[in-house]
């Protein structure tokens, strides 16, 4: 009796009921960090040249809305993106072209942020 009681048959499906829910919990915080990280850096990259094409000698903003959406096109799903807006600042005398991008982020579970602004800035060119 007393060596049937310390058997360890049937521990194992204990721990993963115990175990496994914080598992699957800590996998989908690292997927979603993982997804926000790559719109985030996609977004950045898409305001960046979006900027660069803008402020080109001879360009307009609408070059640089359109660079911008071509880039996203590829790489973050349509759905996501709520805004691309294009302006014009001076600071100093020295014009700026930027370009910002609202989108949503897509969630993998019920955590993380569900908007995201990014800023693309540069100097304008002059002929």
């Amino acid at each position: 009796m007393i060596k049937s009681l310390r058997s360890d048959r049937g521990s194992a499906v204990v721990d993963f009921v115990l175990v496994g829910p914080l598992l699957i919990g800590l996998a989908l915080v690292v997927v979603q960090i993982g997804l926000a990280l790559h719109v985030h850096t996609t977004l950045t990259a898409a305001a960046a040249e979006g900027a660069r094409v803008a402020a080109m000698a001879g360009s307009n903003p609408g070059l640089g809305e359109e660079r911008a959406r071509a880039v996203l096109a590829g790489n973050v799903a349509e759905s996501t993106i709520d805004s691309v807006d294009v302006t014009t600042l001076f600071d100093s005398g020295v014009g700026f072209t930027e370009v910002t991008i609202n989108a949503h982020v897509p969630l993998v579970g019920l955590i993380g942020p569900s908007m995201m602004s990014v800023h693309g800035r540069a100097i304008q060119e002059h002929v």
